[in-house]
């Protein structure tokens, strides 16, 4: 089993362009905007343990923990680049309350301690092992970021007590997380500290998953929280989408720590389930509402489609780990699509509003035609987005996502770097020096320069969907990367991928696309958006793909739009008509990135088209 090493983002100095600005934004608008929500709904609150029956203040949800964890973690992944006082302060208030509220024995748990006290360890369903994996995470990131430990014995303390109750005693009324992260998080622990306890605490959970039955709630069966079989035994993605690839992380670690190859195994049936049969071209999965889950094969609905920015995360950290554990571009085209396309439609271009859910289809008349009734009887995704939602969970991992963006350029390896995504920035791996340039995503252009380590081999990723591609070096691929041997202590390459905008035909399994098209350019996939295409109705239109789209930079999006040639059904009056009655005129349309739909006036928006 090769094994890499990610080069941290505390490493990694973004200099220009799409990323940078969007780092930029998140760490001036987005953080904040997020904490003054969590204020306003009682959030940071809570961490006082002052709620009782009948006061004024918002009750605490079983949750909560783990949404204001995410935004600790976030806090000091900024803070590992550079001291923002106010935020330090205010997560150093956290602490202390959680040093003051934590019981003895180790428990912490806000709702579990003043809502519900009875129920401590006695509801699989209720989060009490996530939210303390989110803890766990916030520490190590709070240690690496400060060198602070005070997080670190916090959540030490109550590992131990986990270890007592599920390990030793077998005390709670449940032997497996209902929400997978702990485990994931536990390994990280393991590897900051070298702690054996957490690693083998992570792989009781691993190990006992699927064991035995135990407690599902009455709507859904052992596959919502991957419990139906052994993990070692899973081939097909299952059930709640952030769940199980949270879980499926989580064995890629533990695959990588042990070398234990039937986990591995197990990872690459799983993913290559999800990328062939469940993922929307977005990169967005769970396809469904009814659990947030993922359902059979092919179906992919594009206006009801869930696909959960969470989810989309979660898939990206899934295919992140797998990365580092072989050398195989389709991981790192997973993560592309993922960070390009799935995760970035969470969030607004301002940077304070959020998707939980993210469509491929909006037709605002669908919120209006049942004229009979007195409210919408359909379940269909919000348009606009929202600063907070009573599940807060997406916002939260949105920052901490944006303010770690560069841990997923460069890996290292025996005599070896690897890069996986292009992005303008500086790195440092001991004594030798990166630098990246690079108008990517809207110019294939790829420049680097690496001083100090001559005798090294360079990886660059070719992306899946790059046709064409020259490099300035004499090469060769190995597992989708061009191979180049660093032959000077100041050696320069440059790579050119073609970034000439594509159609991409929908299978014809997939019942809601067949017969459609979308198009891409680069990592970026595009939608139509009738707010720039005043007048035109998506769903009458054909797309004519011998005509190849023009691209130009749009600012606001920071990459490019599309100018595409299509035609337009032409009414005659009549519902239905004869072919020889159809009439067609030419038209220009517009197509934006998918990441930028819904920033300005509601609108009808669609990534599929038709095709003539």
């Amino acid at each position: 089993m090769e094994k890499f090493r990610p080069v941290p983002f505390s490493d990694v100095e973004l200099t220009d362009g799409f990323w940078k600005k969007r780092a930029l934004i998140n760490e001036e608008v987005t953080i904040y905007s997020v904490r003054d929500r969590f204020r306003d709904t009682g959030r940071f609150e809570a961490f006082k343990f002052n709620w009782t029956e009948g006061s004024d203040i918002p009750k605490p949800h079983i949750f909560w923990d783990s949404d204001v964890a995410k935004w600790m973690e976030s806090v000091a992944f900024i803070l590992a680049k550079k001291d923002v006082p106010e935020l330090r302060g205010t997560v150093e208030e956290l602490i202390s309350l959680m040093e003051k509220n934590q019981k003895d024995d180790g428990y912490f748990n806000i709702a579990h301690t003043v809502v519900f006290p009875e129920m401590r360890f006695k509801n699989r369903d209720n989060h009490e092992l996530y939210c303390l994996g989110h803890f766990i995470e916030a520490a190590v990131a709070w240690k690496n970021a400060t060198g602070c430990d005070r997080l670190i014995k916090i959540v030490d303390k109550y590992i131990d007590l986990v270890i007592r109750v599920f390990c030793e005693e077998k005390s709670a009324e449940f032997t497996t997380p209902g929400h997978e992260e702990i485990e994931l998080a536990l390994i990280k622990l393991f590897r900051l500290t070298g702690e054996e306890k957490y690693l083998r605490l992570a792989m009781f959970f691993l190990d006992e998953r699927g064991k035995k039955q135990e407690y599902m709630p009455d709507w859904c069966n052992a596959s919502y929280n991957q419990s139906h079989l052994p993990v070692r035994q899973q081939t097909e993605a299952f059930g709640h989408a952030v769940r199980a690839c949270y879980l499926y992380s989580a064995m890629a670690d533990a695959a990588k720590e042990t070398g234990d190859e039937e986990l591995l195994s197990a990872c690459k049936a799983i993913l290559s389930d999800i990328v062939n049969k469940k993922m929307y071209i977005t990169g967005g999965i769970g396809s469904s509402r009814h659990g947030e889950a993922f359902t059979v094969p092919y179906d992919l609905q594009s206006d009801t489609a869930y696909a959960e920015t969470c989810a989309s995360i979660a898939l990206m950290m899934f295919a992140d780990r797998m990365k580092d554990i072989e050398l195989n571009s389709e991981y790192a085209d997973i993560v592309e699509r993922e960070i390009y396309n799935g995760i970035l439609s969470g969030v607004s271009l301002d940077g304070k509003a959020f998707f939980y859910e993210n469509p491929l289809e909006i037709n605002l008349s669908d919120r209006t035609r049942h004229t009979s009734m007195s409210r919408e009887p359909e379940n269909l995704p919000i348009t606009r987005r929202q600063e907070v939602f009573g599940c807060s969970c997406c916002p939260p991992n949105i920052t901490r996502f944006f303010a770690s963006i560069g841990d997923k350029i460069f890996s290292t390896g025996e005599n070896s770097l690897i890069v996986h995504q292009f992005v303008p920035c500086e790195a440092k791996v001991g004594d030798i020096r990166i630098k990246l340039d690079t108008a990517y995503p809207s110019d294939g252009r790829i420049r680097i320069n690496i001083r100090n380590a001559k005798g090294e081999m360079l990886f660059v990723r070719i992306p899946g969907w790059c046709r064409e591609y020259t490099c300035s070096e004499a090469f060769v691929v190995s597992g989708g990367y061009i191979k180049v041997s660093v032959t000077s202590d100041d050696f320069d390459l440059t790579v050119d991928l073609d970034m000439t905008p594509s159609y991409y035909i929908s299978s014809a399994s997939v019942r809601a696309t067949a017969g459609k098209a979308a198009v891409m350019a680069g990592p970026v996939v595009y939608c139509f958006e009738s707010v720039y295409n005043k007048e035109l109705r998506h769903y009458s239109l054909r797309l004519d793909m011998k005509n190849i789209p023009t691209a130009e930079y749009d600012e606001r999006f920071g990459c490019n739009i599309l100018k595409v040639k299509a035609y337009k059904i032409k009414e005659n009056g009549s519902l239905y008509l004869t072919p020889d009655k159809l009439q067609e005129e030419e038209t220009g349309i517009t197509l934006i990135p998918y990441f930028g739909f819904a920033n300005g006036e509601e609108s009808d928006m669609a990534v599929w088209l038709n095709i003539r």
